[in-house]
């Protein structure tokens, strides 16, 4: 039996979330990074309402809220304001460098809560990967100087704990109900910061509504949407969470067009190294597999 492709929808999800780190430079000289957070779930939550009631998507069990609102806190309440902070003083394809940390996080996380196993060649890739974020971090003037730095590393951390609890609510519920639910959650924390966010709306220019209707349609509704029907039929979370990757080229391609940013050499440099312990970490296996099939031919 064909197993059910996951890659499409892995590969939508990060293409909407590279969206993201644009829009959202775009929008920080007029909101704080917590008014951002509501204002672009807000709009995400009220997508989803209209599609929970025409697809009639019924509600979780009362036993099982309490999970959703830890995954609406990590993956939407925290994560948005930490990511938020982070971009508003680091440029979009250096935080996808630090972006592209999640899917070894993940891995390191599904392996004590799942037991998924972490190979030795991958523990090796841990640490190239910590050596390129401490290059990224140094030539970016240090922490007390790349401050954007340290909240985006607890995004990445944020988002892989997220990763791990939407594993675990898709094997009870579907993926639409797994990411609206969690959603809502998470909206509802954020609702904190109505009152500051509504006064920045009101001062914004035109403009400004139209990034906020994209960032809460495209990187929030349509992508966690997509990303929890990817883990629903991928095997391994891991398998998933590897796209993250892709963000790092998708970030920094559109950057350049849209913001006209062109990567620094801490990005270049850390980012080289770090993507390098990324891809070792994902496709060693592969790579070692290779090679013994060559030595064996020999």
């Amino acid at each position: 039996m064909k197993k059910p492709l996951y890659q499409p929808y892995a590969l939508a999800t990060i293409f909407c979330w590279s969206l993201a780190f644009v829009f959202t430079r775009m929008t920080l000289s007029y909101f704080s990074a917590a008014s951002l957070g509501f204002l672009r779930y807000l709009v995400a939550s009220a997508a989803l309402i209209v599609i929970a009631i025409v697809k009639k998507i019924k509600p979780p069990k009362p036993a099982d809220w309490p999970l959703f609102f830890i995954s609406g806190f990590f993956g939407f309440f925290l994560y948005m304001i930490v990511f938020n902070k982070g971009l508003s003083s680091v440029p979009a394809s250096t935080a996808s460098v630090v972006n592209a940390t999640v899917p070894v996080v993940t891995a390191l996380i599904a392996g004590v809560v799942y037991r998924e196993k972490v190979r030795g060649f991958q523990w090796v890739a841990v640490v190239i990967e910590l050596i390129g974020v401490a290059v990224l971090t140094v030539m970016s003037g240090g922490l007390t100087q790349s401050g954007g730095l340290v909240w985006l590393f607890l995004a990445a951390l944020s988002l892989s704990t997220y990763n791990i609890l939407q594993r675990k609510l898709t094997k009870k519920y579907t993926a639409m109900q797994a990411s609206t639910y969690s959603i809502f959650a998470g909206t509802l924390m954020l609702a904190f910061f109505s009152p500051t966010a509504f006064r920045e709306l009101a001062a914004a220019p035109a403009a400004q509504y139209i990034y906020v209707a994209l960032l809460g349609v495209f990187p929030s509704a349509i992508a966690y949407v997509s990303w929890s029907v990817a883990f629903s039929k991928a095997e391994r979370t891991s398998q998933v969470s590897n796209f993250t990757v892709l963000t790092l080229f998708f970030t920094s391609l559109l950057g350049i067009l849209i913001l006209g940013e062109t990567p620094n050499a801490a990005t270049l440099v850390g980012g080289g190294i770090t993507l390098a312990g990324v891809l070792l970490f994902n496709y060693g296996a592969a790579w070692l597999g290779k090679r013994r099939r060559a030595a064996s031919i020999r």
